[in-house]
């Protein structure tokens, strides 16, 4: 019995989700959404990555950066899934230096599939400096960074509001968003009506946009969640049957004989 006890544990814990339920403290609830990639069986949505990574690419990258991801990353099984000549041209759109030469002189070159994600800025006082003197946050790791990750992120997207209340201090650099403690935030709205243009004529709307560039983000900070789950099921499969043959192999062999209890 201990045996099944065990799996029945490990089962439980390899379906709890990821993130934790809820925000806590003076954060305001966080929106439910049914993410495709939540839960045991669940996995990234293609499409939603690719048009995730675009409004990343045109909107969110002029800011944050992507520090831990490769653009290789970008074909990658379980990714966006992106050609490898695709990826070619995506990171030839950047220029990182390289180098020493032979003359030991240090050169730009095109970015190369190899190379990281290009930031934006060459280093934090460049961003504060651009930023007002806020330091924007890179994007690699935000959605597990963050208590109910993937919900947070969305709704710091979708809720700002043109109108504070009347009895709200505001510098001229911030910004109200019902979605932050205390509803103010040093980024200006970032997702606007049809500021990108999709290529499968998905309605360029703010919540479309948030949601896909949350699955894109969610991608980045566990690109192998799908290789890890299809592990994990593999695991429970053998343990639950390896727990049987245990349970079958005890009850023959202890068959017919009486456990003395020790005098």
């Amino acid at each position: 019995m201990r045996i099944f006890a065990v799996t029945f544990i490990l089962a439980l814990a390899f379906a709890l989700p990821t993130h934790a339920n809820a925000a806590t403290g003076d954060t305001p609830p966080l929106p439910s959404i049914d993410w495709s990639f939540e839960g045991p069986f669940g996995s990234f949505d293609r499409d939603a990555l690719r048009r995730g990574f675009k409004v990343y690419q045109e909107v969110c990258s002029a800011c944050h950066s992507l520090q831990f991801l490769h653009y290789r990353n970008l074909s990658q099984t379980g990714g966006p899934e992106f050609t490898e000549a695709e990826v070619k041209a995506i990171a030839a759109n950047y220029t990182v230096q390289d180098g020493p030469d032979e003359f030991g002189d240090m050169f730009d070159r095109p970015a190369l599939p190899r190379d990281r994600f290009v930031s934006p800025f060459p280093n934090s006082q460049a961003a504060r400096a651009a930023n007002g003197g806020a330091l924007p946050p890179d994007l690699s790791l935000i959605v597990n960074a963050r208590p109910n990750g993937a919900n947070y992120l969305y709704a710091l997207l979708t809720s700002y509001e043109e109108t504070p209340p009347p009895d709200l201090e505001m510098s001229d650099t911030q910004h109200y968003n019902l979605a932050m403690p205390g509803a103010l935030i040093a980024m200006a709205p970032p997702l606007l009506e049809d500021i990108v243009e999709y290529s499968d004529n998905t309605p360029a709307t703010v919540d479309n946009m948030s949601r896909d560039v949350t699955t894109f983000l969610a991608w980045a900070a566990n690109p192998h969640m799908e290789q890890r789950k299809r592990i994990g099921f593999q695991v429970m499969i053998y343990l639950v049957i390896l727990a049987g043959l245990l349970y079958f192999a005890t009850k023959k062999l202890w068959r017919g004989r009486k456990w003395q209890q020790p005098e």
